[in-house]
């Protein structure tokens, strides 16, 4: 939940004299709640974004897109700082626990709620990421893409199914962005609905499990369509489905999951900024303004198309209300396939 407007009183009823000295008073900013003055000087420093994954993939990248427009904006340097690790929970444990100041942000994707559920089911989680976190903004949208090295002989994901059922000759190894990831539990559904015999490998990340697949080490992985669009129009990568309940028009010619028969994994991508739980409302709303003043930019939308991702600068209600939701989509999934 947002804490109060920046100097809201939060007293018993008083009377017209007592009023009006409290009224005098939060005008100074010294009401109880958070001080005035620290919403109107904020930000006094540096504002730092953590990803939680490691340079070079698609979180990354629209983080560091939006970062310097968003210093213009606030008039502070926005710097980026890579915590990768256990599927998306080191960092986003870091920003859960750092003061609500508006100077920790998360820029999160459908990883974090999905590393936290399978955390949360192992009793390992440490942090909750219903009530330690608040949306800031939807920064952009980015549909989600599984793919296969080109020498599988499949065209599609359900293809790819049969042939890992049906060859026995060969041992099928499917990777994914760390335990918990949007790809672990993917695998892990797969396997189980169509009862097929895969082997996991988690990574630290998107971009070491790209260079994997690209070796022909793993034969079944996917991330966001940005950072896989290039090497799938190079014929180094075989885009096998979207996640996205609507086919990509960077890739009109790959079914859907759903077309596929594979309904229970669609999935809206996103990467979007969190912030700490009681973070003022002011300060939110201001961090708010500066994705929506950048994602508006004619030169960073036209970047951002180049990476196949829809320029969003939702509000933070929107971004809460999608995590959420995303959390109780896969909470049943994550307890009956008992990942930990």
């Amino acid at each position: 939940m947002f804490e109060p407007l920046c100097g809201a009183a939060r007293t018993a009823p008083v009377n017209a004299g007592k009023r009006r000295l409290f009224q005098a008073l939060a005008a100074c900013g010294l009401m109880l709640g958070t001080p005035l003055a620290f919403c109107q000087d904020w930000p006094a420093r540096p504002i730092k974004i953590v990803v939680p994954f490691p340079a070079g993939g698609t979180t990354d990248l629209l983080a560091r897109l939006i970062a310097p427009p968003m210093s213009q904006e606030l008039g502070q340097p926005v710097v980026i700082e890579n915590r990768p690790g256990a599927g998306s929970l080191l960092g986003a444990d870091l920003v859960a626990k750092a003061a609500p100041d508006g100077y920790t942000l998360l820029m999160g994707n459908i990883s974090v709620p999905l590393a936290a559920l399978v955390a949360e089911r192992a009793k390992r989680l440490t942090f909750d990421p219903v009530a330690d976190f608040q949306g800031v903004s939807i920064v952009a949208g980015v549909p989600l893409v599984i793919t296969a090295n080109p020498s599988v002989d499949a065209k599609d994901l359900k293809g790819f199914l049969n042939l890992a059922r049906n060859d026995a000759g060969t041992h099928y190894v499917y990777g994914s962005t760390g335990p918990g990831s949007y790809l672990h539990v993917v695998g892990e559904w797969l396997q189980q609905e169509t009862k097929t015999s895969l082997t996991h490998v988690p990574f630290k990340g998107a971009a070491p499990l790209k260079q994997e697949m690209l070796a022909g080490r793993i034969h079944m992985g996917g991330d966001q369509l940005s950072t896989s669009l290039p090497d799938i129009r190079a014929g180094s990568l075989k885009p096998l489905a979207v996640t996205s309940p609507a086919r990509s028009p960077s890739l009109p010619e790959v079914p859907t999951v759903r077309e596929l028969g594979l309904a229970g994994i669609e999935t809206e991508g996103w990467n979007g900024l969190l912030a700490p739980t009681k973070t003022p409302r002011d300060v939110v709303q201001k961090i708010q303004q500066s994705v929506l003043k950048a994602v508006k930019s004619p030169a960073l939308q036209q970047r951002m198309a180049a990476l196949a991702a829809e320029p969003r600068g939702s509000s933070p209600a929107e971004q809460t209300e999608l995590l959420n939701k995303q959390l109780a989509q896969f909470r049943p999934m994550v307890a009956q396939l008992k990942l930990d």
